[in-house]
């Protein structure tokens, strides 16, 4: 590997101005900006390219279709025609003229977009597009194999190159047709906005992103938006950017970094919350995959709700304003969230429950057993169903060990490999038998069966440089379903764990109404029910090394004085009335930005106590101001 995960371009120096428009210029649709000199870099700036993934094809003509429809799209220039293969009754629709009015539907058994989602009857069965927008070594290992060119230009060529071609309309297209009705797309903070001093190719991914869901919504596909990387990294995984430490709500940076990521889903919560984007952008997870045990149970409900608050501020309470607010569940489990922020507006837990990261003893037993074990988990998630909501399985895959390329990392190994054993045999999906397919897919059934609404982590996985054939195919939802260890009609699952005699809490087909929007009252959450983590910014940071108040007062913050940044929206035809990109006009306040003058050390490497300053260099971080449009939450007496 040449360039880490972490390191992969930059946009900074002479590289061109991100697309974004910065507020007060709210209203400004542009698709352009300053091209770089380099000619196959600035095709994907023209206003008038197709390689621009903010350009929409100049054409009045409705398309639509059902299955055996042909279709016709660009994939990095090039025109690829494909036939939509939807079994399920599923039909795509798009009509230029009037693009937001409604979409596809991705089966005969979901709601189509435009219509409403009935939580507790329509089930959420998705897959991840994982590896796309954030890298992933082991889904995407031709991207960490061979040698980068050196310029920025010709690294930000390469990432272009792969957010064009490693998901495409097309999968869209096949992601409705497996039977499958939510994607969940993994977005980094540099989605929004950098600093000067990072290494991350600013705003270029949200252009992608914003275009596929176009495509969502032509095939009636619901999205949930994931912050899977934030500032200072929120545990210590390559899919964070993290160098191996935590730094954020931790360390000398820990507010700082929380600061930032506020901003950043503030940012896309305007966005999502639009007329035109809210019946596809149904969800917003604040955090992915974030370690409650590295940087404490209450300093990470503070966070989660203090975004929350901040977002009903933007967007009000009630079913139809604006997006379901996801948190994970920090690996506590999800038990520990069952009375958390009660009556909460359309709070959402999202877990990721994992047999491959497990003691190697247990990756071998029996597949009934296997079964077993995992339907083991339908019980406390249909008790936190009935007790506190909506729970989604974010991400769970095929795997029974965590043998597959650099999916401990690039050169980790396999710890399934520690006891004598070899992943040979589980990495050649070519020689496996139909028995063996057959197991894998009672596996992933009785996954699904537990989850009840899931999304499997990942649409599919990228072929490395060494060999031919896609590796990782535990992880590979894709060639799994064509190649049988993924079942065809995900519908299957239904009643699986019961034929292997596992029961535990039955869901009773009805969510407590605030969680589905249905609110009774104001939505305010009681004063004993937040009293560990209603303070922002907590009184401590911790738990080692920690800091108590007098320390966190210290700490580097930034300054609600910036500019805050609209996003960009794909181009429309002439008199087609598009958002402004930002959902709330009354969110006038200025954005956190750094202090000017004040040093900060590296937001990514600043866990060490003697970074501390001994004096502050800005003042306190201030509450956000209530918006006129809804009061802030408040507690009750």
């Amino acid at each position: 590997m040449v360039i880490p995960v972490a390191y992969v371009t930059s946009r900074k120096g002479d590289e061109p101005e991100p697309t974004a428009t910065r507020r007060p210029n709210r209203g400004s649709n542009n698709t352009t900006s300053k091209a770089p000199e380099q000619s196959e870099l600035a095709k994907y700036y023209a206003a008038d390219s197709v390689f621009n993934p903010l350009v929409s094809l100049n054409s009045t003509d409705v398309q639509q279709g059902g299955n055996g429809s042909a279709v016709s799209t660009y994939v990095n220039g090039d025109i690829l025609e494909f036939t939509y293969i939807n079994e399920f009754g599923g039909t795509f629709f798009h009509d230029p003229t009037n693009p937001f009015s409604k979409g596809g539907q991705a089966q005969s058994w979901s709601p189509a977009i435009g219509e409403p989602w009935v939580w507790g009857q329509d089930l959420v069965r998705g897959v991840n597009l994982g590896g796309w927008l954030v890298l992933e070594p082991f889904i995407c290992p031709s991207m960490f194999q061979g040698q980068w060119a050196g310029t920025l230009n010709e690294r930000e060529l390469a990432m272009r190159e792969h957010y064009e071609t490693f998901i495409t309309e097309q999968d869209f297209a096949e992601i409705a047709g497996a039977g499958l009705n939510y994607v969940r797309i993994p977005l980094g903070f540099w989605a929004v906005s950098t600093l000067e001093s990072e290494p991350f190719l600013e705003g270029v991914s949200w252009h992608y992103f914003v275009r596929a869901v176009g495509w969502a919504r032509k095939y009636g596909i619901r999205v949930l938006l994931d912050l899977h990387a934030l500032p200072g990294s929120q545990n210590k995984w390559n899919h964070a950017m993290s160098s191996g430490a935590v730094n954020w709500l931790y360390g000398v940076m820990g507010m700082a970094n929380a600061q930032r990521s506020l901003e950043v889903v503030r940012t896309v919560t305007e966005f999502a919350s639009q007329e035109e984007y809210k019946d596809v952008i149904t969800m917003v997870s604040l955090v992915n995959e974030v370690v409650s045990a590295d940087i404490g149970p209450n300093v990470l409900r503070s966070y989660y709700y203090e975004a929350y608050n901040m977002i009903r501020r933007i967007t009000g309470i009630g079913e139809t304003k604006g997006p379901i607010v996801a948190i994970h569940e920090g690996f506590e489990g999800i038990a520990p969230f069952n009375d958390f922020m009660p009556g909460a507006d359309r709070l959402a837990l999202d877990q990721h429950p994992y047999r491959a990261f497990i003691d190697p003893a247990g990756m071998d037993i029996p597949w009934e057993q296997q079964y077993q074990v995992v339907c083991g988990w339908g019980g406390g998630t249909n008790e936190t169903r009935n007790s506190h909501g909506i729970v989604i399985g974010g991400e769970f895959s095929a795997a029974i060990n965590d043998c597959g390329m650099w999916l401990t990392g690039v050169g980790g190994s396999a710890t399934y490999e520690t006891t004598g054993k070899t992943c040979t045999a589980w990495n050649d999906w070519r020689s496996w038998s139909p028995e063996l397919k057959a197991n894998i897919s009672n596996f992933v059934l009785a996954e699904m069966d537990a989850l009840q609404e899931w999304m499997f982590w990942t649409w599919k996985i990228g072929t490395p440089q060494s060999q031919s054939w896609p590796s990782s195919p535990f992880w590979h939802y894709k060639l799994g379903r064509e190649q049988g260890w993924i079942p065809r009609d995900p519908r299957a699952h239904v009643g699986f764990c019961a034929s292997v005699n596992v029961g535990g809490d039955k869901f009773t087909g009805e969510f407590p109404s605030s969680a589905v929007g249905k609110v009774r009252g104001d939505g305010v959450i009681a004063t004993a029910s937040i009293a560990n983590y209603s303070a922002w910014p907590p009184q401590s940071l911790g738990p080692s090394p920690s800091y108590d108040a007098a320390q966190v007062a210290l700490l580097p913050t930034f300054t609600q004085t910036g500019e805050p940044i609209t996003l960009a929206q794909p181009s429309q035809l002439a008199g087609v009335a598009v958002g402004s990109g930002w959902a709330n006009a009354a969110d006038s306040e200025r954005a956190w930005v750094p202090v000017a003058g004040c040093p900060y050390p590296d937001s990514f490497n600043a866990t060490a106590t003697s970074l501390l300053p001994t004096a502050v260099c800005t003042g306190q971080p201030v509450r956000r101001s209530k918006l006129a449009s809804w009061p802030e939450p408040t507690p009750r007496p």
